[in-house]
């Protein structure tokens, strides 16, 4: 089973399911500080403007999850992240190394200014680097379900570590 695909070639770019992610409206927007340090900042988008909480599901519809970030972060440091917060959500260990190796092949690092941005059709995700220049390339698919799930879970899950954040990413006003 396919879990993640990397791009060999530039023809992927332009898939017709991700391609208008841009043009899709924000629902929230949330900016993750550690300390006085700004890490990144954050905006969820979907087609119609609404996310729909759905109980055990973080992905029911598409999303786009655009992260800009504030500060330069090399791939194994994002890695790192991206295990503790799997372990933090209870994700299976022996589960999240494959995927954490499959995400490795892909994940680059990031400078000041430049995004990554996931979308998932609400069982598969692409993961794409935009330059400060807005110039876009796709990193890889997520084709399993429950990695694109685990993935946004960091950010959407109801037990996430910033549930602030999560809530205003989800357009909840407090």
């Amino acid at each position: 089973m396919i879990l993640w695909t990397a791009t060999v070639n530039g023809a992927e770019e332009k898939e017709k399911s991700s391609a208008s992610w841009a043009d899709w409206p924000v629902i929230g927007q949330a900016t993750l500080s550690w300390l006085w340090f700004d890490i990144y900042s954050s905006q969820l988008r979907t087609p119609d403007g609404h996310y729909a909480q759905v109980p055990n599901d973080v992905t029911p519809h598409p999303v786009a999850l655009e992260i800009r970030y504030l500060r330069d972060i090399s791939s194994k440091d994002l890695l790192e992240e991206t295990q503790a917060q799997w372990e933090r959500l209870g994700y299976d260990t022996v589960q999240t190394n494959a995927w954490l190796t499959l995400l490795a092949e892909i994940m680059p690092s990031v400078n000041t200014g430049e995004r990554l941005v996931y979308v998932s059709d609400g069982r598969t995700g692409q993961l794409y680097y935009l330059n400060q220049q807005g110039q876009q390339r796709l990193l890889g698919k997520v084709e399993n379900q429950q990695m694109n799930d685990a993935f946004l879970s960091i950010w959407l899950s109801p037990k996430a570590e910033y549930p602030k954040l999560r809530n205003q990413l989800i357009g909840i006003k407090q």
